[in-house]
Protein backbone atom coordinates (compact mmCIF):
# COMPACT_ATOMS: atom_id res chain seq x y z
CA UNK A 1 0.00 0.00 0.00
CA UNK A 2 1.52 3.31 -0.99
CA UNK A 3 1.79 6.22 1.34
CA UNK A 4 -1.14 8.21 -0.15
CA UNK A 5 -3.61 5.29 0.19
CA UNK A 6 -2.46 4.62 3.73
CA UNK A 7 -3.00 8.24 4.67
CA UNK A 8 -6.50 8.24 3.17
CA UNK A 9 -7.45 5.08 5.07
CA UNK A 10 -6.21 6.54 8.35
CA UNK A 11 -8.32 9.71 7.79
CA UNK A 12 -11.47 7.66 7.15
CA UNK A 13 -10.88 5.56 10.28
CA UNK A 14 -10.25 8.70 12.32
CA UNK A 15 -13.50 10.28 11.06
CA UNK A 16 -15.61 7.21 11.87
CA UNK A 17 -14.13 6.84 15.36
CA UNK A 18 -14.68 10.55 16.06
CA UNK A 19 -18.29 10.32 14.95
CA UNK A 20 -18.96 7.34 17.17
CA UNK A 21 -17.42 9.13 20.14
CA UNK A 22 -19.66 12.20 19.59
CA UNK A 23 -22.79 10.08 19.34
CA UNK A 24 -21.81 8.01 22.33
CA UNK A 25 -21.10 11.07 24.44
CA UNK A 26 -24.49 12.71 23.86
CA UNK A 27 -26.05 13.40 27.26
CA UNK A 28 -29.10 11.36 28.13
CA UNK A 29 -32.36 13.24 28.35
CA UNK A 30 -33.05 14.11 31.92
CA UNK A 31 -36.24 12.56 33.34
CA UNK A 32 -39.11 14.95 33.85
CA UNK A 33 -39.29 16.42 37.31
CA UNK A 34 -42.77 15.66 38.66
CA UNK A 35 -42.51 18.68 40.91
CA UNK A 36 -41.58 21.03 38.08
CA UNK A 37 -44.31 23.59 37.30
CA UNK A 38 -45.93 23.03 33.92
CA UNK A 39 -46.74 26.24 32.04
CA UNK A 40 -50.20 25.88 30.46
CA UNK A 41 -51.19 27.98 27.43
CA UNK A 42 -53.11 31.06 28.38
CA UNK A 43 -56.91 30.54 28.16
CA UNK A 44 -58.92 32.68 25.81
CA UNK A 45 -59.87 36.01 27.28
CA UNK A 46 -63.51 35.65 28.43
CA UNK A 47 -63.90 39.40 27.99
CA UNK A 48 -62.98 39.26 24.31
CA UNK A 49 -66.07 39.59 22.05
CA UNK A 50 -67.25 36.54 20.16
CA UNK A 51 -66.77 37.03 16.43
CA UNK A 52 -69.90 36.59 14.33
CA UNK A 53 -70.39 36.96 10.59
CA UNK A 54 -73.64 38.34 9.18
CA UNK A 55 -74.07 37.25 5.54
CA UNK A 56 -75.97 39.94 3.67
CA UNK A 57 -76.24 40.31 -0.12
CA UNK A 58 -75.07 42.35 -3.06
CA UNK A 59 -73.42 45.66 -2.24
CA UNK A 60 -75.88 47.35 -4.63
CA UNK A 61 -78.94 46.00 -2.78
CA UNK A 62 -80.58 46.76 0.57
CA UNK A 63 -79.31 43.82 2.63
CA UNK A 64 -75.77 45.16 2.68
CA UNK A 65 -76.38 48.65 4.17
CA UNK A 66 -78.87 47.19 6.68
CA UNK A 67 -76.35 44.55 7.78
CA UNK A 68 -73.68 47.24 7.95
CA UNK A 69 -75.90 49.20 10.36
CA UNK A 70 -76.26 46.10 12.54
CA UNK A 71 -72.49 45.72 12.56
CA UNK A 72 -72.19 49.32 13.71
CA UNK A 73 -74.73 48.70 16.49
CA UNK A 74 -72.65 45.74 17.67
CA UNK A 75 -69.46 47.81 17.62
CA UNK A 76 -71.00 50.67 19.60
CA UNK A 77 -73.23 48.78 22.03
CA UNK A 78 -72.34 45.10 22.38
CA UNK A 79 -69.45 44.09 24.61
CA UNK A 80 -69.76 40.38 23.88
CA UNK A 81 -70.25 40.31 20.10
CA UNK A 82 -68.04 41.52 17.26
CA UNK A 83 -70.27 41.44 14.17
CA UNK A 84 -68.85 41.57 10.64
CA UNK A 85 -71.22 42.20 7.72
CA UNK A 86 -70.15 40.45 4.53
CA UNK A 87 -71.56 40.68 1.01
CA UNK A 88 -72.73 37.36 -0.41
CA UNK A 89 -74.90 35.68 -3.01
CA UNK A 90 -78.13 36.51 -1.12
CA UNK A 91 -80.96 34.26 0.04
CA UNK A 92 -80.25 30.67 -1.03
CA UNK A 93 -76.48 31.06 -0.67
CA UNK A 94 -76.97 32.65 2.76
CA UNK A 95 -79.15 29.78 3.93
CA UNK A 96 -76.39 27.35 3.01
CA UNK A 97 -73.83 29.45 4.89
CA UNK A 98 -75.95 28.94 8.01
CA UNK A 99 -76.10 25.21 7.35
CA UNK A 100 -72.31 24.92 7.05
CA UNK A 101 -71.74 27.34 9.96
CA UNK A 102 -69.66 29.60 7.72
CA UNK A 103 -71.90 32.43 8.96
CA UNK A 104 -73.61 32.78 12.31
CA UNK A 105 -76.34 35.09 11.02
CA UNK A 106 -77.79 35.85 7.60
CA UNK A 107 -80.42 37.97 5.88
CA UNK A 108 -82.67 36.15 3.42
CA UNK A 109 -86.23 35.93 2.15
CA UNK A 110 -88.90 34.36 4.34
CA UNK A 111 -89.93 31.90 1.63
CA UNK A 112 -86.34 30.67 1.27
CA UNK A 113 -86.03 30.31 5.06
CA UNK A 114 -89.13 28.09 5.09
CA UNK A 115 -87.86 25.96 2.20
CA UNK A 116 -84.46 25.56 3.89
CA UNK A 117 -85.71 24.56 7.33
CA UNK A 118 -88.23 22.12 5.89
CA UNK A 119 -85.98 20.64 3.20
CA UNK A 120 -88.24 21.38 0.24
CA UNK A 121 -87.95 23.10 -3.15
CA UNK A 122 -84.26 23.83 -3.85
CA UNK A 123 -83.32 22.32 -0.44
CA UNK A 124 -84.99 18.96 -1.03
CA UNK A 125 -81.67 17.10 -0.79
CA UNK A 126 -80.00 19.37 1.78
CA UNK A 127 -82.46 20.74 4.32
CA UNK A 128 -81.25 23.01 7.11
CA UNK A 129 -83.46 22.06 10.08
CA UNK A 130 -81.07 23.82 12.49
CA UNK A 131 -81.94 27.24 11.03
CA UNK A 132 -83.78 29.55 13.46
CA UNK A 133 -85.56 32.86 12.96
CA UNK A 134 -84.61 36.10 14.69
CA UNK A 135 -86.94 38.76 13.21
CA UNK A 136 -88.41 39.95 9.93
CA UNK A 137 -87.37 43.21 8.31
CA UNK A 138 -89.35 44.68 5.39
CA UNK A 139 -91.15 43.65 2.19
CA UNK A 140 -88.97 42.68 -0.75
CA UNK A 141 -90.72 43.43 -4.01
CA UNK A 142 -90.21 41.28 -7.08
CA UNK A 143 -89.33 43.99 -9.58
CA UNK A 144 -89.24 43.11 -13.28
CA UNK A 145 -87.32 45.96 -14.88
CA UNK A 146 -87.51 46.16 -18.68
CA UNK A 147 -86.30 48.51 -21.37
CA UNK A 148 -89.17 50.83 -22.29
CA UNK A 149 -88.79 49.97 -25.97
CA UNK A 150 -88.75 46.17 -25.47
CA UNK A 151 -92.54 45.84 -25.79
CA UNK A 152 -92.97 44.02 -22.48
CA UNK A 153 -96.34 44.90 -20.91
CA UNK A 154 -96.74 41.85 -18.63
CA UNK A 155 -94.56 38.86 -17.70
CA UNK A 156 -96.16 36.82 -20.48
CA UNK A 157 -94.37 39.07 -22.96
CA UNK A 158 -91.00 37.81 -21.70
CA UNK A 159 -91.28 34.82 -24.05
CA UNK A 160 -88.48 35.01 -26.56
CA UNK A 161 -86.76 37.88 -24.74
CA UNK A 162 -83.30 38.08 -23.20
CA UNK A 163 -83.86 38.09 -19.42
CA UNK A 164 -81.67 38.17 -16.30
CA UNK A 165 -83.26 35.78 -13.81
CA UNK A 166 -80.95 36.15 -10.80
CA UNK A 167 -77.88 34.08 -9.85
CA UNK A 168 -78.15 30.31 -9.98
CA UNK A 169 -79.87 29.07 -6.82
CA UNK A 170 -80.80 32.56 -5.60
CA UNK A 171 -84.08 33.70 -4.12
CA UNK A 172 -84.55 35.94 -7.15
CA UNK A 173 -84.29 32.92 -9.44
CA UNK A 174 -86.93 31.09 -7.35
CA UNK A 175 -89.31 34.08 -7.62
CA UNK A 176 -88.68 34.29 -11.36
CA UNK A 177 -89.61 30.62 -11.81
CA UNK A 178 -92.85 31.11 -9.85
CA UNK A 179 -93.95 34.24 -11.72
CA UNK A 180 -93.22 32.64 -15.09
CA UNK A 181 -95.22 29.63 -13.88
CA UNK A 182 -98.23 31.90 -13.37
CA UNK A 183 -98.02 32.66 -17.11
CA UNK A 184 -97.41 29.03 -18.11
CA UNK A 185 -93.81 29.84 -19.04
CA UNK A 186 -90.47 28.28 -18.12
CA UNK A 187 -86.87 29.32 -18.76
CA UNK A 188 -87.05 27.30 -22.00
CA UNK A 189 -89.58 29.82 -23.33
CA UNK A 190 -87.21 32.74 -22.88
CA UNK A 191 -84.91 33.81 -25.69
CA UNK A 192 -81.80 34.01 -23.52
CA UNK A 193 -81.44 33.28 -19.80
CA UNK A 194 -78.76 35.30 -17.98
CA UNK A 195 -77.94 34.39 -14.38
CA UNK A 196 -76.56 37.67 -13.09
CA UNK A 197 -76.15 39.49 -9.80
CA UNK A 198 -78.13 42.70 -9.30
CA UNK A 199 -75.23 44.93 -10.28
CA UNK A 200 -74.41 42.79 -13.33
CA UNK A 201 -78.06 42.81 -14.43
CA UNK A 202 -78.11 46.60 -14.12
CA UNK A 203 -75.02 46.85 -16.33
CA UNK A 204 -76.55 44.53 -18.93
CA UNK A 205 -79.79 46.54 -18.99
CA UNK A 206 -77.97 49.83 -19.30
CA UNK A 207 -75.88 48.51 -22.20
CA UNK A 208 -78.90 46.94 -24.00
CA UNK A 209 -77.45 43.45 -23.65
CA UNK A 210 -80.75 42.17 -22.17
CA UNK A 211 -84.40 43.17 -22.50
CA UNK A 212 -85.44 42.70 -18.86
CA UNK A 213 -84.20 41.65 -15.44
CA UNK A 214 -85.76 40.30 -12.26
CA UNK A 215 -84.72 41.92 -8.98
CA UNK A 216 -86.11 40.75 -5.63
CA UNK A 217 -85.13 43.57 -3.33
CA UNK A 218 -86.47 46.46 -1.29
CA UNK A 219 -87.82 49.52 -3.06
CA UNK A 220 -85.24 52.14 -3.89
CA UNK A 221 -82.47 49.65 -4.69
CA UNK A 222 -79.41 51.46 -6.00
CA UNK A 223 -78.88 48.96 -8.83
CA UNK A 224 -82.27 49.80 -10.36
CA UNK A 225 -81.99 53.56 -9.81
CA UNK A 226 -78.59 53.59 -11.52
CA UNK A 227 -80.27 52.23 -14.67
CA UNK A 228 -83.35 54.46 -14.44
CA UNK A 229 -81.37 57.70 -14.38
CA UNK A 230 -79.61 56.94 -17.67
CA UNK A 231 -82.16 54.82 -19.58
CA UNK A 232 -85.92 54.68 -20.16
CA UNK A 233 -87.17 51.64 -18.27
CA UNK A 234 -90.46 50.38 -16.87
CA UNK A 235 -91.34 47.98 -14.07
CA UNK A 236 -93.55 45.29 -15.56
CA UNK A 237 -96.87 44.87 -13.74
CA UNK A 238 -98.27 41.45 -12.87
CA UNK A 239 -101.96 41.16 -13.74
CA UNK A 240 -104.53 40.82 -10.96
CA UNK A 241 -105.64 37.26 -11.74
CA UNK A 242 -102.00 36.12 -11.82
CA UNK A 243 -101.32 37.80 -8.48
CA UNK A 244 -104.34 35.97 -7.02
CA UNK A 245 -102.91 32.69 -8.30
CA UNK A 246 -99.49 33.43 -6.82
CA UNK A 247 -100.96 34.32 -3.40
CA UNK A 248 -102.97 31.10 -3.34
CA UNK A 249 -100.12 28.90 -4.56
CA UNK A 250 -97.29 30.55 -2.61
CA UNK A 251 -98.72 32.08 0.59
CA UNK A 252 -95.47 33.89 1.44
CA UNK A 253 -96.27 36.51 -1.17
CA UNK A 254 -98.18 39.72 -0.56
CA UNK A 255 -99.90 41.96 -3.12
CA UNK A 256 -97.90 45.18 -3.44
CA UNK A 257 -97.77 48.42 -5.43
CA UNK A 258 -94.52 50.09 -6.47
CA UNK A 259 -95.34 53.82 -6.40
CA UNK A 260 -94.56 56.04 -9.37
CA UNK A 261 -91.18 57.79 -9.16
CA UNK A 262 -89.77 55.21 -6.76
CA UNK A 263 -87.11 55.27 -9.46
CA UNK A 264 -86.46 58.27 -11.68
CA UNK A 265 -89.12 58.54 -14.37
CA UNK A 266 -90.55 55.06 -13.74
CA UNK A 267 -94.38 54.82 -13.51
CA UNK A 268 -96.39 52.84 -10.93
CA UNK A 269 -96.46 49.06 -11.14
CA UNK A 270 -98.19 46.19 -9.36
CA UNK A 271 -96.28 43.15 -8.18
CA UNK A 272 -95.81 40.68 -5.33
CA UNK A 273 -93.38 40.73 -2.43
CA UNK A 274 -91.81 38.45 0.14
CA UNK A 275 -90.31 39.52 3.47
CA UNK A 276 -86.63 39.90 4.26
CA UNK A 277 -85.65 38.41 7.61
CA UNK A 278 -82.67 37.59 9.83
CA UNK A 279 -81.89 33.95 10.62
CA UNK A 280 -79.17 32.23 12.60
CA UNK A 281 -77.93 28.81 13.62
CA UNK A 282 -79.69 27.01 16.47
CA UNK A 283 -76.33 26.48 18.21
CA UNK A 284 -75.77 30.18 18.87
CA UNK A 285 -75.70 30.80 22.65
CA UNK A 286 -79.05 31.95 23.97
CA UNK A 287 -77.62 34.86 25.95
CA UNK A 288 -75.75 36.24 22.94
CA UNK A 289 -78.78 35.82 20.66
CA UNK A 290 -80.81 37.76 23.21
CA UNK A 291 -78.16 40.50 23.40
CA UNK A 292 -78.03 40.82 19.63
CA UNK A 293 -81.81 40.99 19.21
CA UNK A 294 -82.37 43.46 22.04
CA UNK A 295 -79.61 45.79 20.86
CA UNK A 296 -80.90 45.88 17.30
CA UNK A 297 -84.31 47.13 18.41
CA UNK A 298 -83.03 49.36 21.18
CA UNK A 299 -80.82 51.11 18.62
CA UNK A 300 -83.18 50.89 15.65
CA UNK A 301 -82.51 54.52 14.64
CA UNK A 302 -79.11 53.42 13.35
CA UNK A 303 -80.83 51.05 10.92
CA UNK A 304 -83.45 53.64 9.98
CA UNK A 305 -80.63 55.94 8.93
CA UNK A 306 -78.82 53.35 6.84
CA UNK A 307 -81.36 53.04 4.01
CA UNK A 308 -84.87 54.22 3.23
CA UNK A 309 -86.15 50.64 3.54
CA UNK A 310 -84.63 50.48 6.99
CA UNK A 311 -87.40 52.75 8.27
CA UNK A 312 -89.84 49.86 7.77
CA UNK A 313 -88.01 47.72 10.33
CA UNK A 314 -89.85 48.12 13.64
CA UNK A 315 -90.44 46.14 16.81
CA UNK A 316 -94.18 46.04 16.09
CA UNK A 317 -93.62 44.22 12.76
CA UNK A 318 -90.64 42.11 13.83
CA UNK A 319 -92.61 38.85 13.81
CA UNK A 320 -94.80 39.52 10.74
CA UNK A 321 -94.46 36.66 8.27
CA UNK A 322 -92.12 34.67 10.53
CA UNK A 323 -92.18 31.26 8.80
CA UNK A 324 -89.85 29.20 11.02
CA UNK A 325 -89.12 28.46 14.67
CA UNK A 326 -87.58 31.35 16.62
CA UNK A 327 -84.16 31.14 18.24
CA UNK A 328 -84.74 30.91 22.03
CA UNK A 329 -82.69 34.07 22.65
CA UNK A 330 -84.81 36.11 20.23
CA UNK A 331 -87.97 34.48 21.58
CA UNK A 332 -87.09 35.57 25.11
CA UNK A 333 -86.69 39.19 24.01
CA UNK A 334 -90.02 39.28 22.18
CA UNK A 335 -91.77 37.67 25.15
CA UNK A 336 -90.43 40.45 27.37
CA UNK A 337 -91.75 42.99 24.88
CA UNK A 338 -95.24 41.45 25.01
CA UNK A 339 -95.18 40.24 21.42
CA UNK A 340 -95.42 36.56 22.38
CA UNK A 341 -97.42 34.74 25.02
Amino acid sequence: MNTRKALSLMLVVFFVVSLLMVVGCEPEAEPEDPDEEVVEPEPEDPERPVRWTLASGWVAGVYYPVSGAMSRIAYENMDNISLTAESSGASVANARLIGTKDAELAILQNDIAYYAQNGIQMFEDEGIPEMRGFFTLYPEHVQIVASADAGIENPGDLAGKSVAVGPLGSGTEANTVQILEAYDLTFDDLGTVERLTASEAADFLRDDRIDAAFFTTGLGAAAIEEVAIVKDVVIVSIEEDKIDWLLETYPYYSDEVIPAETYSGVPEARTVAVLAMVVGHADLPEDLAYEYTSNVFENIDTIHGAHERGTLITLDTALDGMPIELHPGAEQYFQEQGLLD
